[in-house]
């Protein structure tokens, strides 16, 4: 526990001096400015009991008028910088702070973008979520008060302690017992919450992630009045949330009055021994020498060791929003700590001009409508370029989510260009797992996926994706209007591209008899539209996209028949010279396919035409007559 709160802390605030650091400079320096006022204040009580009030008592007041008058106004000037420098520490803090949250932010989303797929496979989009939001907020709480508590906190403890021993090292003793007291208080009660504050945040994000999730699925808790169960699950994950609540912050809040007490009694202690010293005129040892111990000297100390005692107070005030600060910066910092997508590929998509007589191939710097792979070879230096054409081939593949468990065994696909390949099987036979590897959302465990006959592990990821349309089942529309989404597949789209996407998609006219046509604002996934609507906006934005190799999972299933039948002619004009991979359980929109896989249990058991498969009567034969249902 001490590891995981001491390293945490030193990269936070190393991380946090990283984005501010003449900030945090500007901050230390105003903090030291601001403690003079509170160090001053014992001294100036002493000088005035010393040099005013004792003084004065013997040889009159008007004798001292001067040195009191003097004292007043530098006090007033020390006080005045330090309201002053105060002032201008907050501003300085709460800039920074905000810089830092910015910075972090972005930061987690940059590395969120370049995670596998595979992590968000094993994470709920409400935990992540949480980082951004709790994890988050409880850093700025830390950044933005406790730690400027905890420096002016230092600098004040070390000035008075040196004050304390130039006034008397007979007393301080009795502050450093009063601390050894409130440091193992700390350390006892301190360990004892923290692991329930990791637990907190923890549960904090169970409970984002559990409601996220039934928010999501709020339909299909209604319709199979699943309200009780999902009320009873919640409770069980909210009462665990409010256990650990409950244990870290009794804990936490224990340590201020015992803090408090213990400086109590150290107060009580010495005025005691002080006053006693004093009165028996007991020489008083300190830094600068020994000498008769004032009354002056005991009632300044006094006021020095309730603000040690405070300050320390004010420490531990901070324990419970220091751990939680560790506990959310340690899961953001798990973030940023994940393994990048790998992507070690070199061979780019370039803009390309192909002389029609040689076939010859240039890269171009302008963008010309047609494209080719630029693969440069490092054993000689040179550089080839081969056309892109959308020749897929999947040669003897195997590939497992886990490595001891496979679910694609000795698979060869081949695609050539033009050609549309169906994938047919039951659920979980492995269809969609293959179109996975045609963009390397995951990487193989053994055999070549081959594209354009480039193994796709020499290709660039964003250049191979850049290269590929996807239509898939579960459509995702985002926050602004119908044209928008739909140039989300090619962000320099002209109006007019836009316009003949929806027409090839036939979407255009469901588009302009909605209220503001192709402006209408579009919001939580599209919810003011059908779901076939929605599903013919994603294809007009795979249509925009224009690529040579187009991915459809499923992507006519939300959509009527009669404006299935539409969309495939749409389909049926884009597929020219492209190589299209379908995934279908409704089996009349593959018929026209040049070749039809089925899977199952992750290997391809029968291939061919349409007629072929059926001429056979095998597996494909019982799925389409219906003796078999697809799962």
């Amino acid at each position: 526990m001490k590891k995981f709160n001491s390293n945490t802390f030193i990269r936070l605030v190393k991380y946090y001096f990283k984005i501010n650091k003449w900030y945090m400079i500007g901050i230390f320096f105003f903090i030291i400015l601001s403690s003079v006022g509170t160090v001053a204040a014992p001294v100036f009580i002493q000088k005035i009991i010393d040099d005013v009030i004792n003084p004065g008592i013997k040889f009159g007041f008007d004798k001292v008028e001067n040195t009191f008058i003097q004292l007043l106004i530098t006090l007033a000037v020390i006080y005045s910088v330090a309201v002053i420098s105060n002032f201008l520490m907050n501003q300085l803090n709460a800039i920074a702070t905000h810089r830092f949250l910015n910075v972090l932010r972005i930061d987690m989303f940059k590395k969120m973008e370049k995670l596998p797929i595979s992590f968000f496979d094993q994470h709920q989009r409400g935990e992540i979520m949480s980082l951004y939001t709790n994890d988050a907020d409880s850093i700025r709480e830390f950044v933005s008060g406790t730690l400027p508590q905890i420096f002016n906190t230092i600098i004040i403890i070390s000035s008075l302690a040196v004050m304390m021993m130039i006034y008397s090292l007979y007393l301080f003793i009795f502050v450093i017992l009063t601390t050894v007291l409130i440091l193992f208080a700390t350390k006892k009660v301190g360990s004892k919450s923290a692991k329930y504050f990791i637990k907190q945040q923890k549960s904090i994000a169970e409970v984002e992630g559990f409601a996220e999730e039934m928010m999501n699925g709020l339909k299909v808790v209604k319709v199979f009045s699943h309200e009780k169960q999902s009320r009873a699950d919640f409770d069980k994950i909210n009462d665990n949330l409010q256990r650990n609540s409950e244990t870290a912050n009794g804990n936490a809040n224990m340590l201020g009055p015992i803090i408090h007490n213990i400086g109590n009694v150290n107060y009580v202690a010495i005025a005691i021994i002080g006053t006693f010293l004093v009165v028996f005129g007991v020489p008083n040892l300190s830094l600068t020498g020994i000498r008769p111990l004032e009354m002056g000297v005991v009632v300044s100390f006094l006021t020095m060791s309730r603000q040690f005692a405070n300050n320390f107070n004010q420490i531990s005030m901070q324990i419970n929003t220091s751990i939680m600060a560790m506990a959310g910066a340690t899961r953001c910092f798990e973030l940023l700590d994940q393994n990048e997508e790998v992507d070690d590929g070199y061979v780019t998509l370039v803009n390309a001009n192909i002389d029609e007589t040689t076939h010859e191939i240039t890269e171009s710097s302008t963008r010309t409508g047609k494209w080719a792979w630029k693969h440069p070879h490092k054993e000689d230096g040179t550089v080839t370029y081969t056309e892109l054409k959308g020749d897929i081939l999947l040669d003897n593949v195997d590939f497992g989510y886990t490595s001891d468990k496979i679910v694609l065994h000795d698979v060869s696909v081949y695609a050539k260009p033009g050609q549309k390949i169906a994938l047919v099987g039951s659920t979980g036979a492995g269809k969609t797992t293959i179109t996975n590897l045609i963009t390397r959302f995951y990487d193989l465990a053994d055999g070549k996926v081959r594209y354009d006959g480039i193994n796709i592990n020499k290709i660039k990821k964003s250049d191979l994706r850049e290269s590929i349309g996807m239509v898939l089942q579960d459509t995702s529309l985002f926050t602004g209007t119908v044209k928008e989404n739909i140039r989300y597949g090619k962000l320099d789209a002209t109006d007019e591209e836009i316009i003949e996407a929806s027409k090839i998609a036939n979407a255009y006219d469901f588009i302009t008899r909605l209220p503001q046509g192709f402006d209408t604002m579009l919001v939580a996934d599209g919810a003011n539209l059908s779901q076939g609507q929605r599903q013919l906006i994603s294809i007009a934005r795979a249509a925009i996209a224009n690529a040579p190799v187009m991915i459809l999972d499923e992507a006519t299933s939300s959509i009527d028949t009669r404006t299935e039948k539409l969309v495939q002619k749409g389909m049926d004009a884009i597929m020219k010279g492209r190589t299209i991979f379908v995934i279908a359980h409704r089996l009349s929109t593959i018929q026209n396919s040049d070749a039809i896989m089925v899977l199952d249990h992750g290997r391809i058991i029968e291939r061919g035409t349409h007629d072929e498969l059926i001429s056979k009567k095998g597996f494909y034969y019982q799925l389409y007559t219906g003796a078999l249902e697809l799962e």
